[in-house]
């Protein structure tokens, strides 16, 4: 349903979207995990047609989206990171103001418009002026926006960024709703969390560069990840990183006092890693092991977390 091939966005030296080329396929919750400043939003940017690549094609079904811009972008509903909202108008205003964009039909509209105020809990509260709003009925009133005219493709960029758990919850929810009704939805996100929740597939992006692309199993896979290992004691992480340098423990994260290492899945390496460890005088105090997650996968990936 989306095609990407070869996309490129710079802004002078900087390449902010690095010749990126994927696929997301009809009615697949797509999503693109990274820190900030990895790409994300400007990609959803050139595929939603607000930012112009200086390389590349992008085709909404069988639209391009720089070719036809018009009918790519009657297919698909965008519900950006900043709110797109007018506060002195209310709700049931808002979504008449936006989704009257669309030139549907009226009566088609006014129905939408009754179906988005019910799915997103804010019938009761919908001839409020938004400026009343808490932030999380504000996000959701964002989202209702973004799909009022049913697209076909929704592209959500950082959907519940700055709001409480509560009305997380709700967000996700509703976008879990709309993906098993059929809409394609590619969404943008750092919180490993909710792209291991979410996702049928997902593309871990940083610097610019699409890193990888799978399922979660899939990526476990792609970089041969194993059981990860996280170490606690009285050492440095320059220490521990000189005593392992030469060996095959592939360490993914250090600090002084913790080492975090991926353990080959084809055999246990742990009680090698702490002997060698013993014999260099570094004292552990604890151990905590865990299966591959997606932040094992983002940390062999990058070789940071994805907080940093």
């Amino acid at each position: 349903m989306i095609h990407i091939e070869h996309l490129l966005k710079c802004y002078d030296s900087l390449r902010a979207v690095d010749d990126i080329s994927f696929d997301v396929k009809e009615g697949e919750l797509f999503g693109f995990l990274g820190p900030n400043g990895a790409g994300k939003t400007t990609t959803l940017s050139m595929i939603s047609g607000l930012l112009k690549p200086d390389k590349g094609c992008i085709h909404v079904g069988d639209i391009d989206v720089w070719q036809c811009p018009k009918k790519a972008k009657q297919l698909l509903g965008l519900i950006p990171q900043d709110l797109a909202l007018y506060e002195e108008l209310n709700a049931r205003e808002n979504l008449m103001f936006w989704g009257s964009l669309f030139h549907l039909p009226r009566a088609t509209l006014k129905a939408n418009i009754d179906l988005w105020l019910d799915r997103v809990g804010l019938s009761d509260r919908s001839r409020e002026p938004v400026s009343k709003f808490s932030g999380g009925m504000k996000r959701r009133l964002n989202l209702a926006i973004g799909l009022v005219h049913n697209p076909k493709v929704v592209l959500l960029d950082e959907p519940t960024v700055g709001i409480d758990p509560q009305a997380r919850n709700n967000i996700l929810d509703i976008i879990r709703e709309i993906a098993r009704e059929g809409t394609t939805i590619l969404f943008t996100t750092h919180h490993l969390e909710e792209a291991e929740a979410l996702c049928d597939r997902l593309a871990i992006m940083d610097h610019g560069k699409i890193l990888a692309v799978g399922s979660v199993e899939e990526l476990a896979l792609m970089v041969g990840d194993g059981n990860i290992v996280t170490l606690s004691g009285d050492f440095t992480a320059l220490r521990i990183r000189e005593v392992l340098e030469t060996t095959p423990f592939a360490v993914l994260n250090t600090a002084d006092h913790t080492a975090t290492f991926s353990l080959n899945q084809q055999g246990n390496l742990l009680p090698s890693l702490l002997q060698t460890l013993n014999e260099a005088g570094i004292e552990v105090t604890d151990i905590a092991m865990q299966k591959p997650n997606l932040e094992s996968v983002f940390l062999k990936l990058t070789g940071r977390e994805l907080r940093d």
